[in-house]
């Protein structure tokens, strides 16, 4: 199942290559990977994040490959605003207990409007609103529940350093009457560096609380990304590993890791 997950990820890369190919861009690389760590900056990116965890459940002898993918559109809605889509497509492969299945999961969609410049003091923020959609292509990979909630990004940028956090709440009613209803709030606080040569190192958990079952998920991830171009392309590769510190016994246990590729088309 990992190797479908990645003959998956370089498939799709492919072709965002060969659609996007003719991008231009006038920021340097370091500038990019800045941009990259700033969630709401005006950069159109696509990245293609490919997860494996592994040691699911009780008996630790389920995994899962997760392709994550993310297109991130900013808008000019004004003179000092940006209107920015963050999607969250989630493409599984999931052998645990209970769960053996393959297909898409539930897309999460936020909107976030941000102002063009920092504040006075350096603060980048954005606010806006999430969605949950019942995308699921199969019953075991979604909630069957329509969801919404607000959502908010802050941060700052000092000289290679980037830090913040950004955190939504989702509730989730209507959709199959027989699931239970959703309220789960989503936290990723995340700290990078980014050098001269546009390599960034990054920390950041992506943790959320299931106010339902009244459960921790807490993922630790760290990662290495460099800026390159390939063939007029230019892109952000990385790689690293993630911990998990917390979860439901069903979960995932220990380490897994990660790889992403995202296509960067600056302006």
């Amino acid at each position: 199942m990992k190797t479908n997950g990645l003959a998956s990820l370089l498939a799709l890369s492919a072709c965002l290559t060969g659609l996007c190919s003719t991008a231009h861009a006038e920021d340097s690389a370091e500038e990019l990977a800045k941009k990259l760590s700033n969630p709401v900056a005006s950069l159109i990116s696509v990245p293609l994040q490919y997860n494996y965890d592994s040691r699911y459940g009780a008996g630790r002898d389920g995994h899962r490959s997760l392709l994550n993918i993310q297109p991130v559109i900013p808008v000019s809605i004004s003179q000092d605003w940006n209107l920015i889509s963050r999607t969250i497509l989630p493409v599984v492969e999931q052998n645990t207990p209970g769960v053996n299945a393959s297909g898409i999961g539930d897309i999460t969609q936020s909107f976030f409007f941000s102002p063009k410049a920092p504040t006075a003091g350096g603060l980048i923020w954005g606010v806006g609103l999430a969605f949950l959609l019942p995308t699921g292509s199969d019953d075991s990979l979604s909630a069957r529940k329509w969801g919404a909630g607000p959502t908010v990004v802050l941060l700052k940028q000092d000289g290679a350093w980037t830090y913040g956090a950004l955190a939504n709440h989702i509730w989730g009613g209507g959709g199959d009457a027989d699931r239970p209803s959703v309220s789960s709030t989503f936290l990723q606080p995340f700290l990078s560096y980014t050098t001269r040569t546009a390599t960034s190192f990054v920390l950041n958990s992506e943790s959320s609380y299931d106010w339902k079952s009244k459960q921790w998920s807490v993922p630790l991830n760290a990662m290495v990304n460099q800026i390159v171009k390939a063939g007029g392309q230019t892109l952000s590769v990385g790689g690293g590993v993630r911990y998990w510190a917390d979860g439901p016994d069903s979960g995932p246990h220990g380490w897994g890791f990660r790889a992403q590729v995202t296509f960067l088309f600056p302006k």
